[in-house]
């Protein structure tokens, strides 16, 4: 299948994004790390930004009360890192009303620069990053302040200092990996949602949603949407990233659980399941509103909740997979990379890695695996299920043509004939072609049983039904209707043609070899023809062909007789003499 071939091609693209991820993980940049506090000062929100001279910083502990004001993070001297080719200052995107970046240079010169939320200008870049190039000068750079307006909370802050040209590389690692990782979840979502409808299986189409969730998650973390809506920086953007996360896991989980049949999984763990994922779904709510300390609680009560969350769809898949559900062995498969990701977020910092997306991209990427693995998965399965359909169809159809056939001879059996005649007497009436029905008994077939045997006979039968097999094709339709009669539906021909066809039937039949079966006897055959007028359906034809069999019967056998579709009936001899 040419999508199957496509989700595969984009499979072998994800692993190879990933390789190129972990390959360049190791950045060259001075994290400013807030383990070891930064230099800080709170001032009120209304304060001007020439403040900065005046403040008084302290390097220990950490800020306290700076939520509705402004918090100033200084970085001294001597942990600014040497850079030949300038100096970069990358902040991750945080939840802030405002952050302004001063850069204070040894002969006293201050150079501001600044984004707030709803502008970001031409400082954002992707991956959820906000970008700040010292200005070249040839005096050298004390200090570095930041002053955030609103911030949400101290401990979420991210930031890192590089070389500029160094900045400008990950950058661009950065956007290409996200741009790989987002594409693949787009192919990946719209062919689980395609799959899904056509194959209307619901568990298909609920992790295409999830997928297009994440693509939009995605999409707004990294703030590549800013390009469409730039007003959405900042804190819009961070708080419809936190509602969509929430999102995606209550969407996920009902794709794992709409995909087992209700007897697989325990009717009390698919509602816990289900319940719990609901409710992240909801808290996800008030969690990209609120901040401060309790955002950090709540931030503390949701992890606990999609840990529960993620024991219990484990919980489903290992009792769906232990009751023989296909679909479990595939989430096994899909659900291990996202699940190992999430436990080495939790146990090991990697907000350092991917060129500084960190957690994000990994999640980016174990997700185009999850979705991208199920797609193939799925594909798998409907093609197998589709060649199972389509075994039984042709076995079907294998058996459908066996009821119509006769078992001796091979021929078509009188429903098969019949179904075959009605068929063709319609196409015969609509194309205006005239047809005709040909009735073969064999002549004095009883002695042959009574001499030589029913297994000579039965003999007899199939060499003539070779024989009549001959003229069978679209025009023309064979049969044993019983016993020692068969049967012929011609269409095309008509008048002096099809006397000449029924007479060269009866000589073919003459002419037959029997020598094995009865020796030298001779076997002959009586045939009754009926032309069949404009309403001519099979029964009616079959009395009339029944008819002139009867008169070849009574004028001696071993001939043809025909009835036109005028009614007149006269032996085939008789009609050459006519002609002639």
């Amino acid at each position: 299948m040419r999508c199957s071939a496509i989700v595969r091609g984009a499979a072998a693209f994800a692993l190879m994004a990933l390789c190129l991820a972990v390959s360049a993980a190791s950045a060259m940049a001075e994290v400013l790390r807030l383990d070891s506090p930064l230099c800080h000062s709170v001032t009120e929100l209304k304060a001007p930004d020439t403040r900065l001279a005046a403040l008084r910083f302290r390097c220990t502990g950490k800020p306290q009360a700076y939520r509705q004001d402004s918090l100033w993070l200084r970085v001294p001297a001597d942990r600014l890192p040497a850079m030949r080719d300038g100096l970069t200052l990358v902040a991750h995107q945080s939840r802030f009303d405002r952050l302004a970046v001063a850069f204070s240079y040894a002969d006293g010169a201050v150079v501001w620069q600044q984004v707030r939320s709803g502008d970001f200008g031409t400082h954002w870049r992707a991956g959820g990053l906000v970008a700040f190039d010292a200005p070249d000068r040839d005096v050298p750079l004390n200090a570095i302040t930041m002053r955030f307006d609103r911030l949400a909370t101290y401990d979420i802050l991210h930031l890192r200092l590089m070389a500029r040209g160094e900045s400008a590389i990950q950058s661009t690692g950065l956007a290409l990996l996200i741009g790989a990782a987002l594409t693949l979840l787009l192919i990946g979502g719209v062919y689980n949602l395609s799959l899904g409808r056509a194959a209307r299986r619901a568990y298909l189409a609920w992790q295409g949603a999830w997928a297009i969730c994440m693509l939009v998650w995605g999409m707004v973390w990294t703030q590549a949407h800013l390009l469409i809506v730039p007003g959405m920086a900042g804190r819009g953007s961070a708080q419809s990233a936190t509602f969509l996360s929430c999102l995606a896991v209550t969407l996920a989980t009902i794709g794992v659980v709409t995909a087992f049949r209700r007897a697989q999984v325990p009717a009390a763990l698919r509602v816990a399941t289900l319940l719990l994922s609901g409710a992240i779904g909801l808290i996800g709510i008030p969690f990209s509103l609120i901040g401060g300390d309790a955002l950090l609680r709540l931030d503390l009560v949701v992890s606990l909740m999609i840990l529960a969350d993620l024991l219990c769809v484990a919980a489903c898949i290992i009792w769906a997979w232990r009751r023989g559900s296909p679909e479990a062995r595939d989430f096994i498969g899909a659900w291990s990379v996202p699940m190992l990701a999430l436990a080495l977020v939790t146990l090991v910092d990697v907000d350092d890695l991917f060129w500084g997306g960190g957690s994000k991209v990994l999640v980016l990427l174990a997700a185009a695996w999850q979705t991208l693995w199920l797609a193939m998965a799925a594909t798998r399965r409907l093609a197998d299920l589709r060649r199972e359909r389509d075994h039984a169809r042709a076995a079907e159809a294998r058996a459908h043509e066996l009821a119509r056939r006769d078992p001796l001879t091979g021929l078509r059996n009188r429903r098969g004939f019949i179904e075959a005649a009605e068929f063709m007497l319609e196409a015969a009436r609509n194309e205006a072609m005239p047809a005709a029905l040909l009735l073969v008994d064999v002549d004095r077939f009883k002695s042959v049983n009574d001499q030589h045997g029913h297994e000579a006979g039965d003999a007899v039968l199939c060499t003539i039904a070779r024989r009549l097999a001959r003229w069978e094709g679209p025009l023309c339709k064979a049969a044993r209707l019983g016993g020692e009669e068969f049967a012929l539906l011609i269409s095309g021909l008509e008048g002096y043609a099809l006397a000449h066809f029924a007479e060269n039937v009866r000589a073919e039949i003459d002419a037959c070899d029997h020598r094995d079966a009865i020796g030298e006897r001779r076997v002959t055959a009586s045939i009754g023809v009926a032309e069949a007028g404009s309403g001519s359906d099979f029964q009616q034809l079959y009395r009339v062909a029944d008819q002139a069999l009867y008169d070849a019967k009574r004028g001696g056998r071993d001939q043809v007789s025909l009835r036109t579709r005028d009614g007149l009936s006269m032996p085939v001899a008789g009609m050459d003499r006519l002609q002639a």
